[in-house]
């Protein structure tokens, strides 16, 4: 879509797909600078946290995050969570996410909480935006999933367990 928007785009992901707009390796093996970072759903599950966050620094002035804050999920969120996934399953559908939260937690014990990734991002860049969203429904992937979300969100069933954000160097 950016390119198609006139920029210069380049997807970086061990697992991208094949194609000169893409790069199928870790970021911090890319080499150069460029205008802007997006970092979609990754840093929390890079190690070390501050040595990836120092290489994005010197990637790009700008800095904008898709990311998940899995530690906010409680007992109300996955109950709902694997509420609906069981339903979709049930109406034949084949959900992206887990079937049970806590045998993915088991299978992801190294993620960094949210707030450590705020924390190492706003000493290294200045906030500009942020905001909490729903995420849960990305992995169900089932018919207006993430509107039911927010509506819950909204009405303080649970906490949004997804953010974005931005920031300058």
């Amino acid at each position: 879509m950016l390119v198609a928007a006139g920029y210069d785009a380049l997807g970086v992901d061990p697992r991208a797909p094949a194609g000169q707009r893409f790069r199928q390796t870790d970021f911090r093996a890319l080499k150069g600078e460029f205008d802007a970072v997006v970092a979609g759903r990754v840093l929390h599950h890079v190690h070390p946290l501050d040595e990836a966050l120092d290489r994005v620094v010197a990637y790009a002035p700008v800095l904008v995050v898709d990311e998940f804050a899995w530690d906010r999920i409680d007992a109300a969120a996955q109950g709902w969570y694997e509420g609906q996934r069981r339903m979709l399953v049930a109406a034949g559908a084949d959900p992206p996410g887990p079937a049970s939260l806590d045998e993915w937690r088991t299978r992801h014990p190294d993620l960094h909480p949210h707030q450590a990734l705020l924390d190492g991002l706003r000493i290294r860049y200045r906030e500009s935006a942020f905001e909490w969203l729903p995420y849960l429904h990305r992995w169900l992937g089932g018919p207006a999933s993430e509107a039911l979300e927010q509506s819950l969100i909204d009405a303080h069933a649970f906490q949004a367990t997804g953010w974005r954000w931005a920031g300058f160097r």
